[in-house]
């Protein structure tokens, strides 16, 4: 099965159980570059938000005019902020923002209760690796790549260029199938 990227108007596509690296300076278009990977070509996506509660994101689908009927959200931050917490059906919260194991559990429900076109948006690694630590955040995401390609998925993974180490920085780029990377201008690089 193969996928529309939908990044930044291009045509290009990947196969399902493809995993995206999404490269970023901390002031990036990310929300843009996000919305339209989930807008097409999907029955189901899951965001997986790190950095945002599943209000802001619900706003951020919105504005985007990103269709929310497709979408569950896990939610990472509310308990961290303090903000009052309802699991439905289709938003999810873990126990801690560093809850790494939660985080996967919640994404193995996911691919276990939805069948189609499944894509899945992790923003981001940089804010999980502030709350769990370099080396958790590396197995959470490893945990998710293999979920992605084990269900025939498609997943985008946002990275700060800005915060971590060139070391770790390579170590991620060379474990993703695809690179996007985005500069301070929103100009987007695709490195297959």
């Amino acid at each position: 099965m193969d996928y529309t990227l939908g990044i930044d108007g291009s045509d290009r596509t990947a196969a399902g159980g493809t995993s995206i690296l999404l490269v970023h300076p901390s002031t990036g278009e990310t929300d843009r570059i996000d919305t339209n990977f989930l807008r097409d070509d999907t029955d189901h996506f899951l965001v997986i938000s790190t950095r945002t509660t599943a209000r802001e994101v619900r706003q951020k689908l919105d504005y985007y005019d990103v269709d929310d009927s497709k979408a569950v959200i896990l939610d990472t931050l509310s308990v961290e902020r303090g903000y009052s917490r309802r699991s439905s059906d289709r938003v999810h919260y873990v126990s801690a923002p560093d809850d790494v194991a939660g985080i996967v559990e919640q994404a193995e429900r996911f691919f276990d209760e939805h069948d189609g076109k499944l894509r899945v948006s992790f923003d981001s690694i940089t804010e999980l690796a502030y709350y769990a630590g370099e080396d958790e955040a590396r197995e959470a995401v490893e945990s998710l790549v293999d979920l992605v390609a084990e269900h025939d998925a498609i997943g985008l993974f946002h990275l700060s260029d800005e915060v971590h180490d060139d070391d770790t920085e390579t170590g991620y780029r060379d474990r993703f199938d695809v690179v996007v990377d985005l500069d301070v201008d929103g100009n987007v690089d695709i490195v297959e």
